[in-house]
């Protein structure tokens, strides 16, 4: 990693702005090389991977790798895969499960992480916080109807519902998404890794 990557890094890692409003504390979760070729920007760490330290540790990770057709060791390396949320910390619980990822991070460090990783390929946007942020005036009504058009996106992003478990409904009700979407996505993750 080159020296100003690692100095984001660290910078990042070192953030306190939220802390006064985050239940949990701060740790803000990242994985960044500046010869990573994918970027995943997902909505912000779970419970679990707050307390790890290591992005998607968890049953969404799992179901990730899955839908990329990776292993843990290939998603892991960083000269591959960039992981940033739209939150870095955990964010809290709410009624309805983990609060939103807090809005002062993307503005904050997205641009300045991008700015690093010039290698980068393609782009997962996972849920509809990423979705928003990144595809803008582009994105559709809905996230189901964003994800349906992906193909409008690449070669630059793919949009992808959350993995989480409590999507499992959304998963059962849209199966066009692991029999049409879920292929395609491997193959083009596939092209840009191999």
């Amino acid at each position: 990693m080159k020296e100003e990557t690692e100095a984001l890094y660290k910078e990042i890692k070192r953030c306190r702005l939220c802390e006064s409003k985050l239940p949990a504390g701060v740790n803000p979760v990242v994985t960044m090389d500046d010869c990573s070729k994918i970027l995943i920007v997902g909505q912000a760490p779970g419970a679990k991977v707050h307390l790890s330290g290591i992005p998607w540790d968890d049953q969404s990770g799992r179901e990730l790798r899955d839908w990329l057709g990776v292993t843990e060791d290939v998603f892991y390396d960083s000269k591959k895969f960039a992981i940033i949320p739209m939150g870095f910390c955990y964010p809290g619980k709410g009624k309805n499960g983990d609060l939103p990822p807090c809005v002062e991070c993307a503005p904050l460090w997205h641009e300045r992480v991008l700015a690093q990783l010039q290698n980068i390929e393609l782009t997962l946007l996972i849920g509809q916080y990423a979705q928003s942020y990144y595809l803008r005036g582009r994105k559709h009504k809905t996230l189901t109807d964003t994800v349906k058009n992906y193909q409008s996106y690449l070669p630059t992003y793919f949009p992808l519902p959350h993995p989480s478990p409590r999507n499992f409904i959304w998963l059962s009700k849209n199966q066009w998404f692991k029999k049409e979407v879920v292929p395609r996505l491997q193959e083009v993750v596939g092209r840009v890794l191999y």
